[in-house]
């Protein structure tokens, strides 16, 4: 059996950001994780979750304690603080950067998309992230990914060779925990008509605009457009809204909220031109919610044969696809149960598993 490292210490700077899919990862993985712990499955294992002064997590666990550290904020403490509380220890990372000179540690990396699609991104953001990725891989960090296709595409991109990079597949079944808050639907209208689903950020290459396109091309849609989410404008290096009066514009949502979503949608729509996973389609996919998924990056890799994809540049061919949805209800049915089996494969237990096997004990290679 494989020996404990001794103390660890995980990045818990995600703990001050909004959730979006890479926050969660790192939320229901250290769950996951202390489950494993609670149940025995990792004796003498000793974890340590670092938070910059200030912060109030707004999950708990009972065998992983938080600490604050430090005097700085963001990427100051993780640069500064964090590394001199770590000391030797081991650090894990969950959320893409990590202290750019600490060598034993453990880093996610959840894409390249820096690289692959530096239009998204301001140029302070580029900037930042390739340096530290950049810096991470010549330091000898260790190094995992989300997919198959993230994977390589780091390859491509960073001094590191695809078989020094370890995945970590997601999952999803967080979005069952909650029970459904049908409220918003009652508010927004959404509960009397028919909607197509859209669930991401507002960033470029999240592709909305193919959605609302498609939708200008119909006549009398039989059907809504719902968009949950939010973007940082500064972040992604634009502001502004696309509007329509046959779209709901629903902002941050609840877990409640959008687990409501999911199952009162026709269907959901994923667009994106780049991901490293994708949660969402997963999401929508374990509440019984017919997926239409662009063929690009790591999409196809998650979703495998239970979704229909579309050209995430051919908003004519969306527009016929969502119509052929709309009027077919046993293909609607198909894609639900196809779904509903795709999704039981991804488990947040499997991926702390995993994250075990690679990062928190001894005699796995580095």
């Amino acid at each position: 059996m494989a020996e404990a490292l001794g103390q660890i210490v995980i990045n818990g700077r995600f703990l001050q950001r909004p959730v979006t899919g890479v926050e969660r990862f790192a939320a229901e993985t250290l769950t996951a994780l202390d489950h494993l712990l609670s149940a025995g499955a990792l004796p003498r294992l000793s974890l340590v979750l670092a938070v910059p002064a200030g912060t109030q997590p707004a999950i708990s666990f009972r065998n992983i304690p938080v600490q604050h550290v430090g005097r700085h904020q963001g990427h100051l403490w993780e640069q500064l603080d964090l590394p001199l509380f770590c000391g030797k220890r081991r650090l894990i990372n969950l959320c893409n950067t990590a202290p750019i000179f600490k060598r034993n540690q453990l880093v996610v990396i959840h894409d390249a998309a820096v690289f692959s699609v530096p239009q998204a991104f301001s140029a302070s953001f580029r900037l930042a992230y390739k340096a530290i990725h950049a810096g991470l891989s010549l330091v000898g960090a260790r190094i995992l990914t989300v997919s198959e296709f993230s994977r390589r595409d780091l390859a491509q991109h960073l001094p590191l060779r695809a078989e020094r990079i370890a995945v970590l597949p997601e999952s999803a079944e967080h979005v069952l925990r909650h029970t459904p808050d049908r409220a918003l639907l009652e508010r927004t209208g959404l509960a009397k008509r028919p909607y197509v689903l859209a669930v991401s950020s507002m960033a470029a290459h999240k592709n909305f605009s193919l959605v609302l396109d498609a939708l200008t091309r119909l006549d009398n849609p039989p059907f809504d457009i719902a968009i949950a989410g939010g973007g940082n404008a500064k972040v992604f290096g634009h502001g502004g809204e696309l509007s329509s009066d046959r779209v709901k514009w629903l902002g941050y949502v609840s877990d409640a909220e959008l687990r409501a979503l999911y199952e009162g949608a026709m269907c959901f729509v994923f667009p994106s031109i780049y991901e490293g996973f994708g949660i969402p389609p997963l999401e929508a996919m374990q509440c019984g919610c017919p997926v239409l998924a662009a063929r690009a990056a790591s999409i196809p890799e998650v979703c495998g044969d239970a979704a229909i994809y579309f050209d995430p540049q051919d908003a004519a061919a969306l527009a016929q696809l969502l119509l052929k949805v709309a009027d077919d209800v046993s293909l609607r049915n198909t894609l639900r149960q196809k779904g509903l089996a795709r999704a039981q494969q991804f488990t947040w237990q499997r991926v702390a598993q995993e994250l075990a096997h690679h990062g928190l004990l001894k005699g796995v290679p580095a």
